[in-house]
């Protein structure tokens, strides 16, 4: 029940600050929630043996959004030149025999919380944005409460027993089955609405056939992107990323799932 509470709870917010926000609400939400999954992935670091500079992680962080923000164009830049403070940082702070250590979970940590969800503000402020944005939360979203259901009821071929023992094939397939059926609603819902000069959620830019392959594609990254975690915190010996959302754990354990999804889509709207 915490779970499902904690959804009802952010889910319409995060909707409503998609659909509805400003292009800098957009990107200081998405750089406080990657800060935050930051900061908990240093924390599994830690627990392997490094010691990254926190601190130097979150002011990189924080630098690449404002970076991305002010000049979207610059990215790769960007991204190299906060890479290159970064192993500087570790360089001359970190002790020589944890020197690999630290700078390769700080350099990562800015790749895996913060290049990957740079895709989210970018998706945005592109053609039809909002409409993507929420078409990515919800596949992922679907798929994620399908899989959790029919893994339970009908799951019964261990998916991946070494990263995630409660993962199944017929869990996995029943999230691709609830992407695609999310995905049918927004389709019609986007109807529903340019009935009534709504445009913020609008799918006609492409057939309904390409949205459903989308989603399918999606959901693949999707869950890949659970595994991907799952096998961080197994690595690290640990259940959860942290303990700030009652019923998911941490930040890092509730955007998992988007870390990888969230590229992939914006991959292929730049292929499109």
């Amino acid at each position: 029940m915490k779970r499902v509470f904690t959804g009802l709870i952010l889910a319409p917010a995060v909707l409503a600050l998609v659909l509805l926000g400003p292009r800098w609400s957009i990107a200081l939400a998405v750089a406080g929630v990657s800060m935050l999954a930051g900061w908990e992935f240093l924390g599994l670091a830690e627990k392997c043996g490094a010691r990254p500079p926190r601190v130097a992680v979150m002011l990189a962080l924080a630098a690449l959004f404002i970076g991305n923000f002010e000049w979207p164009d610059q990215t790769v830049v960007l991204l190299s030149a906060i890479s290159v403070a970064l192993i500087g940082y570790c360089t001359v702070k970190s002790p020589v025999e944890r020197m690999l250590a630290d700078v390769t979970a700080a350099v990562f940590a800015l790749l895996y919380t913060g290049l990957t969800l740079l895709a989210l503000p970018t998706l945005r402020d592109s053609a039809n944005g909002p409409s993507l944005v929420v078409f990515l939360f919800c596949v992922v979203w679907a798929g994620d409460i399908a899989a959790l259901y029919v893994g339970r009821m009908w799951g019964r071929h261990k998916m991946a027993p070494a990263l995630s023992p409660n993962k199944t094939w017929e869990g996995a397939f029943g999230s691709v089955l609830g992407s695609m059926a999310v995905t049918g609603v927004l389709l019609e819902l986007g109807n529903l609405l340019a009935q009534w000069n709504f445009m913020r959620l609008s799918f006609a830019d492409s057939v309904w056939w390409s949205w459903l392959l989308m989603a399918i594609v999606v959901n693949a990254a999707a869950q890949l992107g659970d595994l991907a975690e799952s096998a961080l915190k197994r690595s690290a010996g640990v259940k959860d990323s942290g303990r700030l959302l009652p019923g998911h754990g941490g930040v890092l354990d509730r955007i998992d799932a988007l870390l990888l999804a969230a590229p992939v889509l914006w991959c292929a709207q730049v292929l499109r």
